[in-house]
């Protein structure tokens, strides 16, 4: 933990940690964790870089969810969408997109599933793709090969790109709603021609081709 950059996230299941607003986490000089409501989920947010002992406390008074505890980096970071079509050998990473979830102008209002979304994304580092493909993409789908696993079809990588780097906050094996919307419309290269390569073992010869701004 110490090696993490605070603030970090401690997600405290149970239906007891809701009642438990302000309770001392850690033990040590000063509190530095308390919990708090955050879209139906409760969290413990750490103040700073000083971490103690968990305190007895914790596992008395949160019951069976203080028997395990998760830490979790807090990503704080714009949020992009990341396509890739592969045969179970080669990855072919389709453009990146961003979509918008709150129901209001200006970031406000309830959560959605999506309100809209655009690509391409002109304040996205320029290697971004091409990071993502060999940090991320390829090594999973040679890993999932390598314990004979073999997987061919749609990767979408949920990623939140924070000052430490990019991280990836969710994988899926489908296409996404609002981004596929505007990512297909891009591409020229015929969708049924790329998927049946994928299914054919043949991306290797599937270049892409693309149109314009969506």
């Amino acid at each position: 933990m110490a090696s993490m950059a605070a603030p970090i996230l401690n997600p405290a299941g149970g239906s007891a940690a809701a009642r438990l607003i302000g309770t001392e986490l850690w033990s040590g000089e000063k509190l530095i964790a308390s919990t708090k409501s955050l879209e139906g989920a409760w969290f413990s947010a750490v103040a700073d870089n000083r971490f103690g002992q968990f305190s007895d406390s914790y596992r008395k008074r949160f019951g069976a969810a203080g028997r395990r505890v998760v830490i979790e980096e807090h990503l704080d970071g714009p949020e992009v969408s990341l396509f890739a079509v592969t045969d179970g050998v080669t990855v072919v990473p389709l453009q990146p997109a961003q979509d918008f979830k709150r129901l209001g102008d200006g970031d406000t209002g309830p959560n959605t599933g999506g309100m809209g979304a655009y690509s391409p994304l002109p304040w996205a580092p320029a290697d971004l793709v091409g990071d993502v493909l060999a940090r991320v993409l390829q090594p999973t789908v040679d890993e999932m090969r390598h314990r004979g696993a073999h997987f061919a079809g749609l990767l979408y990588a949920g990623l939140v790109l924070t000052k430490h780097g990019t991280r990836v906050l969710e994988f899926n094996a489908r296409f996404g709603d609002p981004e596929t919307q505007v990512v297909l419309e891009l591409l020229d290269t015929p969708l049924g021609s790329l998927l049946a390569a994928a299914a054919a073992g043949g991306l290797g010869d599937c270049p892409l081709s693309w149109r314009g701004a969506a």
